[in-house]
């Protein structure tokens, strides 16, 4: 094999990883931020008949 052709397999080889890597990132950080949100309760504003007495 010549040089230029073995650089251009261990080229395409690098971009597929760096792709893979990548949308597994972008995968794991979707369904961090959805089970992160799923636990969280809602905002519930506080009622003004339970507000402790102010002068």
């Amino acid at each position: 094999m010549s040089k230029k052709s073995e650089r251009e397999w261990a080229t395409k080889a690098a971009v597929a990883a760096g792709a893979a890597i990548g949308s597994a990132a972008v995968a794991a950080a979707v369904l961090y931020v959805k089970r992160s949100r799923d636990k969280t309760p809602p905002y519930v504003p506080p009622h003004p008949e339970n507000a402790p007495e102010t002068d």
